[in-house]
């Protein structure tokens, strides 16, 4: 079951959804728009290693845009923070930016109840294409939890991801013990 608007916003008023900005046009009937960032980032090797910290070098989207490239892997952030209590929240791309040929999400689409940030981004595209800070990028969906939370990611001890504030954040596989 995914929320409704009405849901989501009674959530907002409750203040187990947090969405900052917050801009009552961006909401629809089941879902929040979410938008590009001001910086993107890239990795700093060509080769990555899971078991070492792979560094990301951050740059500003320019006025004029930015130019994607397929083949190439980049790094964005979401313009919104948001903070999720008491929901799973999925960010999925829109429709309008699928149709560019923009995937936004190689694998982590999916937070955890209590995830407190602005949302990384991991894009590709399949088509040379520009990008500008600011534009629609994709969209949050709210799903319900069925039972008790015991600990939720903002309070998890070993969360990597938690309170990620307005840039683009590498992986943290090499924290993984394995």
């Amino acid at each position: 079951m995914i929320l409704s608007d009405k849901r989501i916003l009674e959530e907002i008023e409750k203040g187990t959804i947090k969405i900052e900005p917050y801009n009552r046009e961006c909401l629809g009937s089941n879902s929040y728009d979410v938008h590009l960032g001001g910086e993107l980032a890239m990795y700093n090797a060509a080769e990555l290693d899971a078991k070492k910290h792979n560094t990301i070098s951050h740059f500003p989207i320019p006025e004029e845009g930015y130019l994607l490239l397929p083949g190439e892997f980049y790094l964005g952030v979401t313009e919104e923070y948001t903070e999720t209590h008491e929901h799973v929240p999925f960010l999925e791309g829109k429709s309008s930016t699928g149709r560019l040929g923009i995937d936004i999400h190689a694998t982590a689409g999916k937070g955890d109840v209590g995830f407190c940030g602005n949302w990384t981004l991991e894009i590709s595209v399949k088509l040379p294409v520009r990008v500008y800070a600011g534009m629609p990028i994709g969209q949050l969906i709210y799903f319900p939890v069925d039972g008790e939370i015991e600990v939720k990611y903002n309070n998890k001890a070993g969360a990597k991801y938690s309170g990620q504030v307005n840039r683009p954040v590498e992986s943290m596989m090499w924290k993984n013990a394995f």
